[in-house]
């Protein structure tokens, strides 16, 4: 086929992105170029279709499209930990509809409506600066913990999902006796799925003997330790998650002049300006 003559008209990267985690995480089938300076294009007329498709946005299908459209050295989105999937979103939204995003809010005190400009380029240096703690002690031990990726955390979410629908069914029951022994059934499969998190986050673990890695070797650690070491790694696990979650912006209400925090999605259209 010949050189297509509108190619010079092709979509050009607007921004280049480092990488938070530096690619620590993952190997040249998923990642490659120079980590720390990824081509970031805009999307284009389909992947604004995608972002506003619940179910796509639901299961991980839209996001990883449209990544994969928009920055593509990466080559399987799926695998890419979720401490660098957060940066990517963000690095696409200013590519895709500039920096500054305008959102409305009420005000938690008056109830004025307020027009605010945020700049998501502050999501980005937030995200440079922010540390992924991997060092868990106990005892004679490290736990040396990973980020998930985005695949594994999609999943996760999938499942709490449809656990919580389950009990929205099951408190509509007028049998208290089904009610009771349904719902102890889902309590037990969310303690399950708690462990499998954990078990994610697990990279290996040194022990004076040495180190383990393997996967079978550590769940039956996980089952059979005790609860308090379990409750540490949880501890650090969700001292990883706020610290890498998107932050709030802080804004002054115009009618009172009160402080309040506004907490924004990133998978939601309204984000990419598209809305």
């Amino acid at each position: 086929m010949s050189l297509n003559p509108l190619q010079q008209y092709f979509r050009q990267p607007k921004i280049y992105l480092k990488l938070p985690s530096l690619g620590k995480y993952n190997d040249s089938s998923t990642i490659n170029g120079n980590i720390e300076n990824l081509p970031i294009y805009g999307m284009t007329g389909m992947d604004k279709i995608l972002i506003k498709t619940p179910d796509a946005l639901l299961n991980g299908e839209s996001t990883v499209k449209i990544i994969q459209s928009c920055c593509p050295n990466i080559l399987n989105a799926w695998e890419v930990t979720t401490i660098d999937i957060e940066s990517l979103l963000v690095a696409i939204r200013i590519a895709t509809s500039g920096s500054l995003l305008e959102i409305t809010n009420k005000c938690k005190h008056c109830d004025a409506e307020n027009v605010y400009e945020i700049n998501v380029n502050n999501f980005l240096d937030h995200y440079n600066k922010t540390t992924f703690t991997t060092d868990v002690m106990i005892d004679e031990l490290t736990i040396k913990l990973k980020p998930l990726t985005y695949k594994k955390s999609t999943e996760f979410s999938l499942e709490n999902f449809s656990l919580q629908k389950q009990i929205s069914r099951i408190l509509l029951l007028d049998d208290e006796k089904e009610k009771n022994t349904l719902s102890s059934e889902i309590f037990v499969k969310f303690a399950a799925m708690q462990n499998k998190i954990v078990l994610a986050n697990i990279d290996y673990i040194e022990t004076p003997n040495g180190v383990v890695s393997e996967y079978g070797y550590i769940k039956e650690w996980l089952d059979n330790c005790d609860e308090s070491y379990i409750s540490r790694i949880r501890e650090v696990i969700a001292i990883n998650s706020n610290a890498w979650s998107l932050p709030s912006s802080k804004v002054s209400c115009t009618s009172c002049g009160t402080t309040n925090d506004i907490e924004m999605d990133l998978d939601h259209a309204n984000f990419f300006g598209i809305a």
